[in-house]
């Protein structure tokens, strides 16, 4: 329990320093950096083309969907003929079509979603030249229309996708980086561009070792809240994840940034409100620590139930006569044990990174409903920069119930939310179960998708909703238990990726283009406050009763039924 509060303790401390420099480079203004970073920026822009100026959301949308459009074209390019490329001392071929389809995908939209092996299915070059490089273009990206949206609410022009895009990895991805890829080092994770090593086992045969530039596709892996893994074993196998010190550090890089995010808006609100004459800015203004204080009640009661239902075990192997006063094992790292599985397992799907430490497939049915529960959420914290965009948009949910029980137009940081917000809101909040909901009920109804199903039953259903809600937040961890990596799977949940990245992302660039050209209201007697602990706890419940009413039935027939099985 020490080693969870320090973690949590450390992110506290690490998020508002990291939120401030964030919110300088959002903003345009001096940072202790820019004497080292301006040229470099500079040198980018002349050799991309790119050219200043401020763009409108739809401009903005289109730049982002068309950049990242051009990435996949490339990539998918690369995954098939790697075979032929540079950088594969191991000799491996090109890619399937439909698992190419699916990992390109998988990358740009941040899913990192892996229905192959790393170790045995890439290249080095394509490690690097696809993989890596999509991690840091696709944080980038969801960065980029996270700092749009928030220029938009506060009051700002939305600013260039393009300029987003560069500075975010100059400044922010390509320095922690590196410090983050260092470290891992010192815990010992690889970072060779040598073959694979054969060694003579203490049994007397062979075994080929599997090393690689893995240190650096770690780093941004976890701060880019991308997820996915040099191995297929993920964060599991000592070579990703060698010791608890790299397990801490691969967490706090997961909570950093989407922990900024929130940050940088508060600052930017705080801005437009002047809430305060002097110069000294507060940690993240009053709307920002609403906000942030929701994420945190989502997250304390998800990682309390995990911890908790871990810890209890199995009841079935306790009838065994097997001692479980270490909790439920089965399926965790002895070097982590419980506790740092459990908070990994919570981290991971609450920051929608889908990095695991263990075997989520093997979490007792409640401790794998909160992971479950957290990707259908999608707002606990959330991916980088669109976790924030999220939970705002259930902040203009909310203002509009509320205005409803009170016969009031609804109002949000002195803007009107008319129709054409909510039909906006409307489809962000509606796609996400249709997605999820949609595909798992044609996987159960369709041999092919029957045919992925390895277990029975309550666990097997689980499964397939675990699947395609991984998919559609653009989380990336899976149960394991699934056969997966075939043309139904591979396909369904790269349309699941897809249109969950996309739809959600342009509608939120919507809303943050429509409030920019509305007329600023003044507050009055009658005003809902939107930056005090009473909205604070409205907003939490508007989320989990959205949640119900959406996910339950589906919950009761997977883990809840399961752990009645298991307990009755």
């Amino acid at each position: 329990m020490l080693q969870i509060i320090l973690v949590l303790a450390m992110f506290v401390v690490l998020v508002i320093p990291m939120g401030r420099y964030m919110y300088h480079i959002a903003t345009d203004q001096k940072t202790f950096a820019d004497r080292v970073f301006d040229p470099v920026d500079r040198l980018i822009y002349k050799i991309c083309g790119i050219k200043g100026g401020d763009m409108g959301w739809k401009e903005y949308a289109l730049s982002l969907v068309t950049a990242n459009a051009v990435m996949i074209l490339v990539g998918y390019l690369i995954l098939r003929i790697q075979g032929f490329l540079f950088l594969n001392p191991n000799g491996i071929g090109g890619m399937e079509e439909s698992l190419s389809f699916n990992t390109i995908i998988s990358f740009m939209t941040n899913t990192n979603l892996q229905h192959y092996a790393g170790e045995s299915g890439l290249s080095y070059a394509a490690q690097m030249c696809v993989i890596i490089f999509m991690m840091f273009t696709s944080a980038a990206s969801g960065y980029a229309a996270c700092m749009a949206f928030c220029r938009g609410l506060s009051g700002r022009k939305l600013g260039n996708f393009f300029a987003d895009m560069v500075r975010i990895i100059t400044r922010v991805l390509l320095p922690l980086a590196v410090i983050v890829g260092l470290l891992l080092v010192s815990q010992g994770t690889p970072q060779t561009f040598a073959g694979n090593i054969t060694v003579e086992t203490i049994e007397g045969t062979y075994q080929d070792i599997a090393v690689g530039p893995v240190a650096a596709l770690e780093s941004i892996k976890h701060l880019g809240t991308n997820g996915g893994g040099f191995f297929g074993a993920n964060s599991s196998t000592p070579f990703e994840n060698p010791t608890v010190i790299s397990n801490m550090i691969e967490m706090l890089s997961m909570m950093l940034l989407p922990g900024a995010c929130v940050v940088v808006f508060g600052l930017m609100l705080h801005d437009r409100k002047k809430e305060k004459k002097t110069d000294r800015k507060p940690f993240m203004g009053r709307q920002g620590a609403v906000i942030f204080g929701a994420m945190a009640i989502l997250f304390a009661i998800g990682l309390t139930i995990c911890v908790g239902a871990e810890r209890v075990g199995n009841p079935v192997i306790g009838a065994t006569g097997i001692d479980q006063d270490m909790g439920s094992m089965e399926g965790k790292e002895v070097r982590f044990g419980v506790d740092q599985s459990a908070l990994f397992t919570t981290v991971t799907t609450s920051f929608t990174t889908g990095s695991v430490n263990n075997m989520h497939d093997s979490l007792t049915p409640l401790g794998g409903m909160v992971p479950l529960l957290h990707m259908m959420l999608n707002c606990v914290f959330g991916g980088k920069g669109v976790g924030l965009m999220n939970m705002v948009t259930y902040v203009i949910l909310a203002v509009f119930i509320c205005g409803l029980m009170v016969g009031r137009t609804p109002e949000y940081l002195n803007k009107k939310i008319e129709g054409k917000e909510m039909k906006l809101v409307a489809i962000i909040i509606l796609i996400h179960p249709l997605l999820i909901l949609g595909f798992s009920g044609l996987a159960v109804s369709m041999q092919d998708g029957l045919a992925g199903i390895t277990n029975p039953g309550f666990h097997g259903l689980t499964q397939v909703l675990y699947e395609y809600a991984s998919s559609a937040a653009n989380n990336g961890s899976g149960f394991e238990g699934l056969a997966d990596n075939s043309v139904f799977w591979n396909v369904t949940t790269g349309l699941a990726m897809f249109f969950g990245r996309y739809i959600a992302l342009i509608a939120q660039l919507a809303i943050a283009g429509s409030l920019l050209k509305k007329k600023t209201v003044n507050e009055s007697v009658g005003t809902l406050r939107t930056d005090n602990v009473t909205f604070m706890i409205i907003l939490v419940f508007i989320v989990y009763i959205f949640a119900a009413l959406t996910f339950f039935p589906a919950l009761a027939l997977g883990p809840i039924a399961e752990h009645l099985a298991l307990w009755m």
